[in-house]
């Protein structure tokens, strides 16, 4: 079956057929990518011009400061098979998961008029309740409707999903911890989608590559940022992680190769050597030289080598972990290399598993931890699989894995590409700006060639509508119900765990997360939690509310790979209880008790009075025959 259709893709490139985006679908546990989708050429599809690269280095061959958009990356490899970031687009602002590939020239979200289109993360784009938004009409820079009235564009992948409908151009905007104000740009209203495309929980694409409508070259275009982005995705086990679009001053220890945009419209690099435990493949430099040289995609879940290569990659890495015992993978519609023995720690694993070198041309070098090629197998607690395979087609292909807590430099105006390990977890947190998101523009004007629009639109999708958090009250606690589905069913979420990851996510201490209601359906889960104040007297302030509820509405939490999927489906902020002061509080008893020390204290009062009379009329009482003193009488005036 593999080698027919790569006879039909072989067939296809002689007759016409453009190579594009690779794979950008999530993939599953049980199931593999396809290598190097093919975008079949035909009148409807989207085919734009070239933009002038030279025209474009003239232009910038002198950098000049300018801003960047900083923007993190959410969900994982594993259990997503891609990351995802944050777009907002239109006035008001509606908010995308757009899955971030550097294979793919063209970003798109479904459409709310989308005659097929699956149930995503988020609602589809309403064209009609956005003020900024403009349909693109036909014109020779883009393949046209039947109708000959507006550009379409059509993409096709090899896994047989696809995704087609019609172009627009609206507001951009891209979070509050970007220096960029918000831009016009054009991208794809889905009117069809199928396959992967249509079942995946994420809204779209975000297209990174070369192409005149990919959001990076739109950019560099209009001269708002430098050419040139960065991406840094989480590790194993976390998840998550960074993107900057536009240029950054590279660590000093970043390493490069070379990427020629002339020989293929993906990014690639010029890998010469593998090591393995430090010993070089024994495999001749021209196999990673193929047509497009290395592939870097980060559309693409795992790694793929031509089939010499793989062999040997596979011979050294079994070689090199005697003590590991070989077991079966998860799928056993796969023959996935797995071992057992190594244990959960991800940190420990390098003590395991040897380094793997990716040495460069120039004489460079990238090193590859364990996690970069190794994914946690999902039924053996401690075992884990190759994540690097078998290309048949005589091609080299760097997918996620290979850069997991690796920054990743597209220097497209020097052509390189950089790479630097880091924690690109952690790179997310530092990367955060706490200021609110920039003014937009007065005017934006839109691509040459079309009706330029005067607007002032409010953009501000990461600020809260006065409403959210009146000063009115103090806020007293926030709760959110989040679902979770668990990849293995027979395991329960450690929910004490759990709520202290929410905690470190949220930036709050462990102590404040509570959980309140939890109720389970096979590997789903419903959970309700409270986040709550440390000292109750005083409540959540607003500047901390306001940063934990901007977490939640951006879904922006990143958890473990044995947590699952997430989804985050509402949250509500509940106003704090005044506290009364003690005598409020127990005024009943006060009073209660008053009266009664009245009473009391009169009742003794009565009993004493009553005694003490009694008393005197004792004393006073005499006995018959008792000689009393003789008194002197009164003298009788008449």
């Amino acid at each position: 079956m593999s080698s027919l259709l790569f006879c039909f893709f072989f067939f296809f490139f002689f007759v016409g057929i453009n190579l594009i985006t690779v794979n950008s679908s999530p993939v599953k546990n049980d199931q593999r990518p396809l290598i190097l989708p093919l975008h079949l050429s035909s009148p409807d599809s989207t085919v734009y011009r070239q933009a002038d690269d030279h025209r474009r280095h003239l232009q910038q061959s002198k950098r000049s400061e300018k801003p960047n958009a900083h923007m993190r990356l959410y969900d994982d490899l594993l259990s997503n098979g891609y990351y995802t970031t944050r777009l907002f687009i239109g006035t008001p602002p509606q908010q995308f998961a757009l899955i971030v590939d550097t294979g793919s020239t063209v970003t798109y979200v479904p459409c709310s008029n989308c005659q097929q289109c699956g149930n995503h993360q988020d609602p589809r784009f309403q064209p009609e309740m956005s003020s900024t938004y403009q349909s693109l009409k036909c014109n020779p820079d883009c393949p046209c409707d039947r109708d000959r009235k507006l550009c379409i564009y059509d993409r096709r992948y090899a896994e047989m999903s696809s995704s087609s409908g019609v172009l627009g151009e609206d507001i951009v905007s891209f979070g509050n911890e970007s220096e960029l104000v918000p831009q016009r740009a054009v991208f794809g209203c889905e009117n069809v989608e199928t396959g992967d495309l249509y079942t995946q929980r994420a809204d779209g694409i975000m297209g990174l590559g070369r192409g005149q409508i990919s959001i990076v070259d739109q950019l560099v275009d209009k001269g708002v940022i430098s050419n040139s982005f960065s991406l840094c995705y989480g590790g194993m086990d976390v998840g998550g992680g960074a993107m900057v679009l536009g240029a950054i001053t590279p660590p000093p220890d970043m390493v490069f190769s070379h990427s020629d945009p002339d020989r293929s419209p993906y990014y690639n690099i010029e890998l010469k050597e593998i090591h393995v435990a430090g010993t070089p493949l024994k495999l001749n430099p021209k196999i990673f030289d193929g047509r497009h040289g290395t592939v870097l995609d980060s559309g693409t879940t795992y790694a793929y080598l031509p089939r010499q290569a793989f062999a040997a990659f596979k011979d050294a890495i079994i070689k090199a972990i005697p003590s590991l015992k070989r077991i079966h993978g998860p799928d056993p519609n796969y023959e996935d290399i797995c071992f057992s023995g190594a244990g959960r720690d991800v940190i420990e694993l390098s003590k395991k598993f040897p380094e793997v070198d990716m040495v460069f041309s120039n004489g460079q070098k990238i090193l590859l931890s364990p996690e970069n090629y190794l994914f946690r197998h999902t039924k053996v607690s401690g075992a884990y699989c190759l994540g690097i395979f078998e290309n048949p087609d005589p091609s080299t292909l760097l997918g996620g894995i290979v850069v997991r807590n690796t920054l990743v430099t597209y220097d497209r105006e020097d052509g390189k590409i950089g790479f630097w390990k880091t924690n690109c977890s952690e790179l997310s947190r530092r990367l955060q700006v706490p200021s609110a998101p920039a003014p937009s523009p007065s005017s934006l004007a839109t691509r040459s060639g079309y009706t330029n629009v005067e607007t002032s639109p409010t953009l501000a999708p990461d600020v809260l509508p006065s409403n959210v958090l009146p000063g009115a009250f103090q806020i007293g606690f926030i709760t959110f119900d989040m679902s979770i589905s668990m990849n293995n069913s027979d395991i329960r979420p450690n929910f004490t765990e759990l709520a202290a990851f929410i905690a470190h996510e949220l930036e709050i201490h462990d102590s404040q997360v509570h959980l309140l209601i939890v109720s389970s359906k096979g590997s789903n889960y419903f959970i309700k939690w409270g986040i709550f104040p440390v000292d109750s007297a005083n409540g959540i302030s607003n500047t901390t509310a306001l940063n934990i509820i901007l977490h939640l509405r951006e879904h922006n939490m990143q958890f473990p790979e044995k947590f699952g999927s997430y989804q985050l489906l509402k949250w509500n902020v509940e106003p704090q209880i005044k506290q009364q002061t003690w005598w409020r509080q127990h005024i009943v008893a006060v009073a209660f008790g008053i009266v009664l020390t009245v009473l009391l204290t009169v009742s003794i009062i009565g009993v004493w009075s009553f005694w003490r009379k009694r008393r005197e009329e004792f004393k006073s009482y005499k006995p018959v025959g008792v000689v009393v003193p003789e008194q002197e009488l009164q003298s009788l005036q008449s």
